[in-house]
């Protein structure tokens, strides 16, 4: 298995096109499963204040071995938080669950538009990063509107949009847009869990032809669109299947072929009405 490849984000930092999403990874088996999927290669390794296993992903950085300098932390502000100094409070409570000096990429989780504080929020993440606390700083689950008025009103664009992305929503206008700002698209459930995605007719042809699993011709879907998926597995086996996806490529056809399975949003998770505290 080749190493997995990284992209420059827009504030010069690496970013790896593939990770591991750690949600649900928790206790000393949820440690294990993550020192695993380092040694088998994977780099990015995301969290949220939510997921309650921040302190777990830091010990699986400590026990493996790996130079701190060699992986890429992600956590997420909840809703909760919201707000310029709660911001910066929020930020700080990672780091001690982490247990590290530096968090490589912070994200608002959701933007809550209910709420109304999500440009406040991105002023205390702006501020954060100026004092040596995170490295870059992104968004997820925002729309183009939401992105546009963080911008507007700092100057400062996200680094990162972590946004639902799979073959039945391929999400073409927003990453469109993301390109044009250079913002890098992240796919959170890029299997498109709990649906029968894995047995389209067209994703098991082109496992034939390509001598892989329609799981690996997934992930190279996105990979070839210009998303990093954040697939997540505690099994060993899947998880170097899943890294393992960089040794084919698909046709330009073959990449057009998947994305039109698009079927639209396939969980309550607009982000205009789904909010999460």
């Amino acid at each position: 298995m080749s190493a997995i490849p990284t992209v420059t984000l827009n504030d010069g930092a690496w970013f790896p096109e593939l990770g591991l999403g750690t949600y649900n990874l928790r206790g000393e088996e949820g440690i294990a499963a993550i020192v695993s999927a380092i040694d088998a290669g994977y780099r990015l390794l995301d969290t949220a204040v939510n997921y309650e296993n921040e302190r777990e992903v830091g010990e699986a950085v400590r026990r493996s071995g790996a130079e701190r300098d060699t992986l890429l932390v992600t956590s997420k502000i909840p809703g909760r938080h919201h707000g310029r100094q709660e911001a910066v409070d929020s930020i700080r409570g990672s780091l001690d669950l982490l247990g590290l000096d530096r968090i490589d990429l912070h994200l608002i989780h959701w933007p809550n538009p209910s709420v109304g504080k999500y440009v406040d929020t991105w002023r205390g993440m702006i501020e954060a990063q100026q004092e040596g606390l995170v490295r870059s700083i992104g968004v997820s689950n925002f729309t183009e509107d939401m992105l546009t008025e963080l911008i507007e009103a700092t100057g400062v664009v996200p680094a990162v949009n972590q946004v639902e992305l799979h073959p039945y929503f391929p999400q073409a206008e927003l990453r469109a847009f993301h390109a044009t700002h250079g913002i890098r698209t992240e796919s959170w459930s890029p299997l498109a869990r709990r649906t029968e995605l894995l047995n389209e007719q067209i994703l098991r042809e082109l496992a034939v032809v390509h001598d892989v699993t329609p799981t690996q011709v997934v992930l190279r879907w996105h990979t070839q669109l210009g998303s990093t998926p954040i697939p997540k597995s505690a099994d060993p086996d899947r998880q170097r299947e899943n890294a393992d996806v960089f040794g084919f490529t698909l046709t330009d056809d073959q990449v057009a072929a998947i994305s039109d399975l698009e079927r639209g949003r396939l969980w309550d998770g607009d982000p205009l009405t789904h909010e999460e505290m």
